[in-house]
């Protein structure tokens, strides 16, 4: 995993979760790796990992069954959208429109671009 210095590790292994959830890789009542395991494949400490296992069962995204592991959680999918849908509104498209409009763009090119998109990569969530 590559990390990136302008976020915390621990949240950008919470990302690493929700975008598996929203695009259906993990499903309700999968088992997650152990904090070892994954301390292990993307060479963090584990406290980095208990961090962000602490932060996804707080959103209750994740649930522990005590002797066995973590799991995600029923709700995941519905909680990880909305969440991700209001941090998406709250903190990127402000600098999207302002970017849209020093740039002079306008919705059509956005909407073209969006459906281009789309067309290209229509199997990427399969």
């Amino acid at each position: 995993m590559n990390f990136k210095n302008d976020k915390a590790i621990y949240l950008q292994l919470a990302d690493y979760f929700y975008e598996n959830i929203l695009t259906g890789k993990m499903k309700p009542d999968e088992r997650i790796p152990s904090v070892r395991d994954l301390a292990a494949e993307t060479e963090v400490n584990p406290n980095t990992v208990m961090r962000t296992y602490k932060h996804l069962q707080d959103n209750n995204i994740i649930y522990n069954k005590r002797g066995i592991g973590y799991f995600i959680s029923e709700d995941a999918l519905k909680i990880t959208h909305k969440m991700k849908k209001d941090e998406f509104i709250k903190e990127t498209l402000p600098d999207f429109f302002k970017m849209l409009k020093n740039l002079n763009i306008t919705f059509s090119e956005i909407e073209e671009l969006y459906r281009n998109y789309l067309k290209e990569n229509k199997n990427e969530n399969k």
